[in-house]
């Protein structure tokens, strides 16, 4: 993994984000993960910090991670992209990776897969689920369902900042991150750990007339 990572931390290969990233953010967590998740690309703050998810989508990330009994450094954060996709002109905000940059650093996630070789993968957001996958479609299409890479489980669910965007609709917000978490419990089930019903509760909205209705 050092090799691997050595190679892609001076990678030339995209000169248009060579010239704008202030450095690559190769991944992090444990080698030996029986889960990893996937995103699609660092942001500002994951390029100025030079490690995946640690802005607030990131917080949020990490807060899922604990609530199903893992930490950030028992299992591994990568992304499709390795570089922060430059945004000419604009002061602030990010914007997807384009499917050609996808497929020049694909390499480097897949040699970090291999060497891994995670139980279950979560491919998180549908330009994760793209790059992963190959698949062009909505994530209403394809969250909650087993897909596979190589051999390996792969489930899709939502981007955690698509999570933090649909809070401002707090019936959305609520609902999307209970469909997160469904998907997070069938990832639970497939690496057979413990669910308890405290667990299978978040998200769950009181009934109402209910204790607490």
């Amino acid at each position: 993994m050092q090799a691997i990572r050595e190679r892609a931390l001076v990678c030339q290969k995209c000169p248009h984000l060579v010239r704008s990233r202030t450095q690559v953010v190769f991944g992090v967590g444990s080698l030996e993960a029986e889960l990893m998740f996937v995103g699609e690309a660092p942001g500002a703050e994951e390029d100025r910090q030079g490690e995946p998810f640690v802005g607030p989508a990131g917080q949020l990330l990490t807060r899922m991670i604990q609530a199903m009994g893992f930490s950030r450094e028992t299992v591994y954060i990568g992304n499709i992209l390795k570089c922060r996709p430059d945004t000419p002109g604009a002061k602030w905000g990010n914007r997807p990776p384009r499917p050609e940059e996808m497929e020049t650093c694909k390499p480097y996630l897949l040699s970090q897969i291999e060497i891994i070789r995670p139980r279950v993968l979560v491919a998180l957001g549908g330009t994760a689920v793209q790059g992963l996958l190959g698949l062009s479609t909505t994530m209403g299409a394809v969250r909650g369902r087993w897909h596979h890479l190589r051999g390996i489980p792969v489930m899709p669910t939502f981007h955690p900042s698509y999570l933090l965007r649909s809070e401002d609709a707090a019936d959305k917000g609520f609902s999307e991150k209970r469909k997160t978490w469904e998907d997070m419990l069938k990832v639970l089930e497939r690496l057979e750990r413990p669910v308890t019903a405290k667990m299978r509760g978040y998200f769950q909205k009181p009934s109402p007339g209910g204790p607490n209705g």
